[in-house]
């Protein structure tokens, strides 16, 4: 591969200010897109050159491929970096890029294909070695269902195949639920991923949610920069991430580890990634997914390790080593980060579009802020409602909470609700603080 000259960064908000920057210190040129909702964004702003590409809703503009390849091919881009969510897991939009002649900026797309069908996924991590849940295969119909279950027993998840990032899921307490909840499932899996085939798995009660950063390069090189906790969701929505995962001994850390490596390899990875882990109360761990992509989550990462992954990823698009070996890298510190989002906590998180009319930002030693957005920007209401994300990193896990706290009291949003509140009373949980909450406390907690 050659090195890089200019990326188009196909996708908008936090994360596209985020590449930008990233490119701009590699001493790359960064060409923004953007749709009609999105023109005067601070994104579009700060990029070498900006393209419009189509109206607000996604379908038209950040989900189109075709514009995105107009777009990059018009300003003689030689890679797309495609952020998370939108495109960033979409195996024919990689495979659309590298038949134009540009570098796509992740895995191949073969490797996104077979990670994002959850149920080869499973398949993929057991020939890897790495447990999994009681689950099946794919499944169609109930008669299907009702046998795999059966087998595998309650309480159980239904799970679309095509799913990600917590969507595409459903609890099953007991066999009189089962012909209900799989007809929604699949009726949720086909309108939001075009896809209706599903697969069941073991739950398990009082899990914690652990993840693991990954990164490989073409050369054969592949590390983890260790975990990060994500226990702390709302319906499967994370809230709350932390790095190091607390409470968690040196023997399951150094496994989960391995095994997140074990699995990159297994697979020929090439970038970042995250493996998504299930650890059960009595210290076992169970495979949940890979994301092929960079995470929300990842500035904790970043913050207890010392790499910028974002300048990882693009060192590898460019068919360079990693910039560290695994033995180089080590945990400093803690981090937490809290998502600000425009929604009112006190009516079921409904999304609150609306106008920033005041967005004072806190600061600090530790106190890391990734927005998109400046006081007078508008929320839209066709995308993702999340503002911000607030990162505290500490000497100790006590620290970056207390300096959390300090930074939530500096924060003002006006124009649209947040939860700002909310994470107030979290971060004095006497069970947050402990580090012993697992997937099902935040929703017992609200309770």
């Amino acid at each position: 591969m050659n090195a890089l000259t200019r990326v188009l960064v196909a996708n908008r908000g936090e994360i596209a200010l985020r590449v930008i920057r990233a490119c701009h210190e590699a001493g790359i040129e960064a060409v923004a897109v953007y749709s009609k909702s999105d023109a005067n964004s601070r994104w579009v702003q700060l990029a070498d050159e900006s393209v419009y590409i189509g109206g607000s809703p996604a379908a038209q503009s950040y989900l189109n491929i075709g514009a995105l390849l107009a777009a990059a091919e018009e300003t003689g881009a030689d890679a797309v970096h495609p952020g998370y969510g939108f495109l960033a897991e979409n195996a024919d939009f990689a495979r659309r890029v590298e038949a134009a002649g540009m570098t796509f900026i992740g895995p191949s797309p073969e490797v996104i294909e077979r990670m994002g069908d959850k149920a080869a996924a499973r398949r993929t991590a057991k020939a890897a070695g790495v447990p999994v849940l009681p689950g099946s295969e794919p499944v169609t119909d109930l008669a299907m269902a009702q046998w795999a279950a059966e087998t595998i027993g309650y309480p159980l998840l239904i799970k679309a195949a095509a799913g990600g990032g917590g969507r595409g899921i459903r609890p099953v307490e007991s066999p009189d639920r089962l012909a209900d909840v799989f007809a929604t499932a699949k009726a949720e899996a086909n309108a939001a991923f075009g896809d209706d085939t599903m697969y069941l798995e073991r739950a398990l009660a009082r899990a914690r949610h652990i993840e693991v950063q990954v990164l490989a390069d073409d050369r054969g090189n592949v590390v983890h920069a260790y975990e990060r906790d994500c226990s702390v969701q709302r319906r499967r929505q994370k809230l709350i991430e932390e790095a190091p995962a607390p409470d968690l001994d040196a023997a399951t850390r150094s496994e989960i580890c391995a095994a997140a490596v074990r699995l990159a390899a297994h697979v020929g990875y090439r970038g970042a990634g995250t493996v998504e882990f299930l650890l059960d109360e009595d210290g076992s761990f169970y495979f949940m997914e890979m994301n092929t992509r960079i995470q929300v989550e990842h500035p904790i990462t970043e913050c207890v390790t010392g790499i910028d992954l974002v300048a990882e990823q693009l060192r590898i698009a460019q068919g360079e080593a990693l910039s560290v070996r695994q033995d180089e890298i080590s945990l400093q510190g803690a981090a937490v980060e809290l998502r600000i989002n425009a929604e009112d906590a006190e009516n079921d998180f409904a999304p609150t579009p609306g106008e920033l009319t005041r967005f004072d930002l806190p600061g600090g030693p530790g106190v890391r802020i990734d927005t998109g957005f400046v006081t007078g920007d508008r929320i839209s209401p066709f995308y993702d409602s999340m503002i911000a994300k607030l990162i505290c990193w500490g000497a100790d896990r006590e620290q970056a909470f207390a300096r959390a706290e300090q930074a939530l009291g500096e924060l003002h949003v006006q124009g649209v609700p947040t939860a700002r509140a909310l994470y107030g009373s979290l971060l004095a949980c006497p069970e947050l603080r402990k580090g012993t909450v697992h997937t099902s406390w935040l929703e017992a907690w609200f309770e």
